[in-house]
């Protein structure tokens, strides 16, 4: 007689039960991580195409008009859309173009989840919504002259790609006049010429800064330097030195770095995305950067001001970590 064996219908039922709980449990870590993976290619892709683009404009400034209201008329805002459609498209595939009351068309979502998960916030329209600094910047230096940005809108555009962006734009931008090494002190706001809020997927989800949202800025109109940072969720404790700064985000992981003066400077214009409702925070925070043997800048958040002071002196700043 021959014996055949097998799996009752009881065992068959039961493996297919504990595949079932195991993939359940693993199969969103795992779609996570490919996610991740994914949205880190494409920001990378995004951020080199940029900077090719923006290496063949001759300028960066200039574009379009803005004139001011009056009692009798609007504001003439042409300045973003314009920058688009006669400079950026010209050195970028970008496959749509939207002005601020259409926004949508071009996938821009209109809500974004920022970094710290402190609740979702609208998506920044105008210079004074991503971060009303700019518009009315503070000084503790009254010899410092400080140009404020005029509150222009945004416009938006598709790439090629199938990126979603947001671009603020300041046709007044000005050059960096004085080396670093030489001054003690500057104020960001006239520097900036371009900020970008970009989507990797439109519309949509998760729209959430870290993950498919993110931000890019750009310096000065000629020799420009873009910040793509990207900050990781913790903050490290305030009172320390420069020096012990740069060793704390190496302690927090092998991937965290502190940011660059620029990259830091990007992080305080976009600080709405990045925190949420706590954006309000008045507190002044290290780079990376040092000037001369001893020096380090470290940025005011409230003010939009660069400062230096001795890189191994305690300093009553915040430790912003981005990824390498």
């Amino acid at each position: 007689m021959t014996l055949v064996c097998g799996f009752t219908m009881a065992e068959i039922l039961l493996s297919l039960t504990i595949i079932g709980v195991v993939a359940a449990i693993t199969l969103p870590s795992l779609t996570g991580n490919i996610n991740e993976r994914t949205w880190d290619t494409q920001r990378k892709a995004l951020h080199a195409r940029l900077a090719q683009a923006i290496a063949l404009m001759p300028a960066l400034n200039g574009y379009g008009s803005y004139i001011e209201a009056t009692s009798s008329a609007s504001a003439v805002d042409t300045v973003a859309e314009t920058f688009v459609t006669s400079g950026l498209a010209k050195v970028l595939k970008i496959n749509n173009i939207c002005d601020f009351e259409h926004l949508t068309d071009c996938g821009i979502t209109k809500t974004i989840n920022p970094l710290t998960g402190h609740g979702a916030i609208d998506t920044p329209t105008k210079w004074s919504e991503l971060n009303s600094y700019t518009i009315n910047p503070l000084t503790y230096d009254n010899t410092q002259v400080i140009k404020p940005l005029k509150d222009t809108r945004a416009a938006g555009m598709e790439t090629a790609n199938g990126e979603s962006i947001s671009i603020l734009y300041n046709p007044e931008c000005q050059f960096y006049m004085n080396e670093r090494s030489s001054i003690e002190n500057y104020n960001l706001s006239s520097k900036i010429c371009l900020n970008l809020i970009y989507d990797l997927n439109g519309q949509k989800g998760p729209n959430t800064v870290g993950k498919d949202i993110g931000f890019i800025t750009v310096f000065y109109p000629t020799d420009s330097v873009i910040a793509a940072p990207l900050p990781t969720n913790t903050l490290s404790s305030s009172g320390t030195d420069q020096k012990s700064a740069i060793a704390l985000c190496k302690k927090q992981n092998n991937e965290s770095r502190l940011p660059t003066i620029d990259e830091l400077g990007s992080i305080y214009l976009n600080q709405k995305l990045v925190y949420g409702s706590l954006y309000t925070t008045q507190t002044d925070y290290w780079s990376a950067t040092k000037t001369g043997t001893n020096k380090g800048w470290y940025m005011g958040f409230t003010s939009g001001n660069y400062w230096t002071y001795s890189n191994s002196v305690t300093r009553n700043c915040k430790v912003q970590c981005i990824k390498r």
